[in-house]
């Protein structure tokens, strides 16, 4: 039985829209639907599956300030941002629309026969999508699932669902074929605990907690069903003596404030060499005083607020209620009155065993530390149980390539904090996840391998 949700805008605590959540009978009904028009999509042309998909790509485009501008008033992201995401749904579409007509096997030299290699899709792929990226990380699940012929049902999180709805329409707009991609918003106790149990769902592509991705894997297990786990992160941004202190500095805070801190990539351990520490620190303050932290919709706005009023109390427990754990170094400034804001925070925390440097806050705090050499900036990067990215910064590059090649993330860059691109692959180490988004790998994730031997004797 449905039920109502309002969906609220951060910046502002107004009810943007109420929608209907879809219950287990609504959603066991869409995956009847995947599984029955699964033979047809799998059986497209891959050609003409190609072209469906760079029309998707191309009515996403179509819709660009529309999708920003709902992204904006839903999830509060800046309108810059906002736009980024919607761009990145069109390219991630127009990425994989080229799959389809590249998914190789291969021929395998064996004696007897020829030995070949086929790879097909799974059949019905759940998304699991979170509040924080809601348009980009659902197009990395669904874009690469339908180009490997999968069908997919897909539920966005309930604080965030307008533009994965939107989505779900403009697929069909395209001319995707009812059922092959559907938009279920619900309760993840509910439509995402069902796509867990249900029999015909045999992937389940999950971004969220680490603490959630567990309780998936756990059940998953009971039909040995595939998973893509994309789970937390608590990144080390690496500052050693011979980097250009002022870059560096400067690309800081952006390292940790994007999306108001509400990013599993976010670099919210910042790590200083201690001959350049005090000299880091009064640029880096320098550097937060520019930061404009304000109404989203203005083009000049670098951070919005957070998500809710929930989060926002989870944030300001990490920096309020940690029994004098950390020292606050500097603050932004936040708007005062409507909206759930929290000012751009720097702690320096005590201990490595301190929560708020240890634990994922996802909001704008970031804790700084000195270290001494590069054994001691590996082992304090290495001191989590997360490992989804982080940043590396040096002019020396046989550094940069040794301390890449032993950080445990599974993404780093150099003199730069930029994690993703929908080329190349995502994903973490530990605790941060299982599997691989975007990129070539990602088709993998989708498809079986099936073998074929046949014989040439007679």
């Amino acid at each position: 039985m449905s039920t109502t949700h309002d969906v609220i805008n951060p910046a502002t605590e107004e009810t943007v829209r109420t929608i209907e959540l879809v219950g287990v009978e609504e959603t066991d009904e869409a995956v009847a639907r995947a599984v029955e028009v699964g033979p047809s999509w799998r059986g497209l042309a891959p050609a003409d599956r190609g072209r469906l998909l760079r029309r998707f790509s191309e009515v996403v485009d179509d819709h660009l300030e529309e999708l920003a501008q709902l992204e904006v008033t839903n999830a509060g992201h800046t309108v810059g941002n906002a736009r980024w995401e919607a761009g990145n749904v069109r390219d991630v579409l127009a990425y994989y629309s080229a799959a389809p007509e590249r998914l190789f096997g291969r021929q395998i030299p064996v004696a007897g026969g020829l030995d070949i290699t086929i790879k097909e899709p799974l059949g019905v792929v759940s998304v699991i999508v979170p509040w924080n990226f809601p348009m980009p990380i659902a197009g990395w699940g669904f874009a690469p699932a339908l180009a490997a012929g999968n069908t997919v049902v897909l539920k966005p999180a309930e604080l965030t669902p307008l533009t994965a709805m939107r989505l779900g329409e403009l697929a069909l707009e395209a001319g995707i074929p009812e059922g092959v991609f559907t938009v279920l918003p619900g309760k993840g106790s509910v439509v995402g605990e069902r796509f867990v149990t249900h029999p015909d769902v045999r992937k389940v592509c999950f971004t969220g907690s680490t603490a959630v991705g567990q309780g998936i894997m756990r059940k998953a297990a009971d039909q040995l069903k595939r998973v893509t786990l994309e789970l937390g992160g608590k990144s080390a941004n690496i500052v050693f003596d011979d980097s250009d202190l002022d870059v560096a500095a400067a690309a800081a805070p952006m390292s940790f404030l994007d999306n108001a801190g509400q990013d599993c990539c976010a670099r919210t351990r910042i790590l200083v060499q201690r001959s350049v520490f005090d000299a880091f620190m009064e640029r880096f303050e320098a550097a937060m005083g520019d930061v404009r932290v304000g109404d989203p919709g203005d083009e000049s706005t670098q951070m919005g607020p957070l998500v809710s009023a929930g989060q926002r109390e989870t944030v300001r427990g990490f920096v309020e209620e940690s029994g004098g754990a950390v020292d606050v170094a500097f603050r932004g400034s936040a708007p005062e009155g409507a909206g759930y804001w929290y000012p751009p925070t720097v702690v320096l925390p005590r201990a490595t065993t301190d929560r708020v440097w240890q634990d994922e806050i996802f909001g704008p705090v970031v804790g700084v530390m000195p270290f001494d050499d590069e054994a001691d900036a590996i082992r304090l990067a290495n001191d989590t149980a997360y490992g989804l990215s982080g940043s590396i910064w040096t002019r020396d590059v046989g550094r940069a390539i040794r301390v890449s090649r032993a950080v445990e993330a599974g993404n780093l860059s150099v003199n730069s904090h930029s994690s993703v691109r929908y080329s190349t692959p995502f994903g973490g180490y530990k605790a941060s996840g299982i599997g691989r988004e975007l990129g070539p790998d990602a088709l993998d994730a989708f498809t079986e391998v099936k073998n074929v031997f046949i014989s040439t004797e007679s």
